[in-house]
């Protein structure tokens, strides 16, 4: 269901008639048994009287629009209290380097605070100052930035993204004509998880990555929901088209210099040069972790890019609470700043008749608690060591973040919900961190290669002269690559001109060997596997015609043809 043109549907924007009104709502026979409730929501007369028609004193002259705040001061003071030992544990428990927390409670920053090291075996110590890497905490800060866009009336949730950035294409002619920035930020274009991820791994830029969406394949447009960085940073992008400024420059001008965000970036330069920055680290064995890999997003900036620090963050929280508003002015329009926030895309059904369905707004996921309490968070995740989290219940006012620099487990995550569900019932009910820790465990079981080529079978043929192996093969997607020898070892080099990378080549099996996969999508041994000319003899002479590495090709792109 296209449902681009009616994101808020306040009550008072209801048309009166029944027929209007189940169109608007899109309820269809299904929700007839709710109507008489949203027929009387419309109809003043039944407004200020009793079943009886006679007018009551104690009821509503309408439902209340969300839940009434259910904490308060002493329920949230007494959370704030625990979070020492609430963040202590974590770290007792997984060894993580560098932990930061801030709370923000009706619009004021009841605690800020960091614990452990910037970076692992150093003795520099993290403050509310220290400078993480968001990874995609940086989406709900991007869809902020584009609500001042839409604000100041450059472009609307609705434009087609065409219409603002020319260059942009998607497979299917008609998503590219029609794909607004809405349908991109909440992840509905129909391009598939992870489309692009792969180019940025092996270091192409944004203009080459965004440039070659259109060979990707899509699910259908606005009727299916699949995480997507990059197209993601194509809505973004055409925010900052319309305002004619660099990503990054745009969201500096627009959001961190009036909130003082002094130490918050979209550039991953800004972030090497802070003084007081943590490095990400992976983890090396027995609660041991090592700042191992570095992580520059550039090429997603809106998508995972930022870096910042919880002081800041903060800053941003009680403007996302105030509606917009920070120090007694208007930063964002509070309309659209409420467009990012209202459910855009079922990001998952109920497994259960119990269980809830998950939403998708506009760079945040939207849920509803055990109270029926609007819920915005957003995790952040790079595999080469940084893990994040942010979540809000706007009716209570109040919001909390989390930055570690861990790859990640589930950490931050564990945080906020600890807090949240402390300040809910006075302690925590559930073991957030054991549970959070299962599900990330079962993602990275989900990530492992489906061939294992650690194990050459029993039976290997052997490989071919290196001849057969070694030229040059060609790639829309991917551009070329090129197969040779060095020191008696094939190895095989792929990468954007000027900075490519190589990969030595490992005998498997027959004409299959394998390499080790890089980047924040790497999972371990991948393969390459050869292929003669159609027709060709087994064991026959000549060369390869063509090579398939698929850890690259998880969408049909991954094949390279001789040149």
């Amino acid at each position: 269901m296209n449902h681009r043109n009616s994101f808020v549907l306040p009550i008072s924007s209801v048309p009166a008639d029944r027929r209007s009104l189940l169109k608007a709502v899109g309820v269809g026979a299904a929700g007839m048994a709710g109507m008489p409730l949203l027929a009387a929501c419309t109809d003043q007369r039944a407004s200020q009287s009793g079943a009886s028609g006679t007018p009551s004193a104690s009821l509503l002259p309408a439902p209340e629009p969300q839940v009434k705040p259910l904490l308060d001061q002493q329920k949230v003071n007494d959370a704030v209290a625990k979070l020492d030992g609430i963040v202590q544990g974590a770290m007792g428990n997984t060894g993580v380097p560098g932990i930061a927390v801030a709370v923000v409670y009706r619009d004021q920053v009841l605690y800020a605070k960091g614990f452990g090291v910037r970076e692992s075996g150093k003795p520099e110590t993290v403050d509310a100052d220290t400078v993480f890497q968001l990874a995609s905490v940086s989406k709900p800060l991007a869809s902020t930035v584009a609500a001042v866009a839409v604000g100041r009336k450059a472009i609307s949730w609705t434009d087609p993204v065409i219409m603002h950035s020319p260059g942009f294409a998607l497979k299917d002619p008609f998503v590219t004509a029609n794909a607004t920035m809405a349908d991109l930020l909440s992840h509905q274009s129909g391009l598939r998880t992870g489309a692009g991820d792969l180019l940025e791994d092996l270091a192409f830029d944004q203009s080459y990555i965004l440039s070659h969406l259109n060979q990707q394949p899509l699910d259908t447009f606005r009727s299916s929901y699949n995480y997507s960085n990059f197209g993601y940073t194509s809505g973004a992008k055409a925010a900052a088209d319309a305002m004619n400024m660099p990503w990054a420059d745009l969201a500096e001008d627009v959001l961190f210099k009036p909130l003082g965000m002094t130490s918050t970036s979209y550039r991953h330069a800004d972030y090497q040069k802070a003084s007081n920055r943590a490095l990400i680290h992976v983890p090396a064995g027995n609660e041991t972790w090592v700042a191992k890999y570095s992580r520059d997003a550039d090429a997603e900036a809106p998508a995972g890019g930022a870096s910042s620090s919880v002081n800041d963050l903060a800053r941003w929280i009680r403007l996302q609470l105030a509606n917009g508003r920070f120090g007694g002015k208007d930063v964002v329009d509070p309309d659209e700043l409420g467009v990012t926030h209202v459910p855009h895309a079922v990001s998952g059904l109920p497994a259960t008749p119990a269980a809830r369905t998950r939403f998708y707004g506009l760079g945040w996921n939207v849920s509803y608690d055990d109270y029926a309490r609007l819920q915005l968070g957003h995790s952040g995740a790079f595999n080469l060591g940084a893990a994040t989290a942010v979540s809000m219940l706007p009716g209570e006012q109040l919001g909390i973040v989390a930055l570690t620099n861990g790859r990640p487990q589930g950490i931050p995550e564990a945080i906020c919900a600890a807090f949240l569900d402390t300040a809910q019932n006075g302690a925590a009910t559930v073991d957030w961190f054991g549970f959070t820790a299962g599900v990330f465990q079962k993602i990275d079981e989900a990530d492992k290669p489906k061939v294992d080529y650690s194990q050459a079978p029993a039976q290997a043929k052997p490989a071919r002269g290196s001849d057969f192996y070694i030229g040059s093969y060609a790639n829309p997607y991917y551009g070329p690559l090129t197969v040779a020898v060095e020191n008696g070892g094939l190895f095989m080099e792929l990468g954007p001109a000027g900075s490519t990378t190589r990969f030595p080549l490992n005998h498997f099996d027959g004409d299959t060997f394998s390499f080790e996969s890089i980047g924040e999508n790497a999972n371990g041994l991948a393969g390459a596997i050869f292929a003669s000319a159609a027709g060709a003899a087994p064991g026959a002479g000549g060369t390869a015609s063509s090579v398939r590495l698929d850890f690259y090709d998880p969408t049909g792109l991954g094949t390279f043809t001789r040149g």
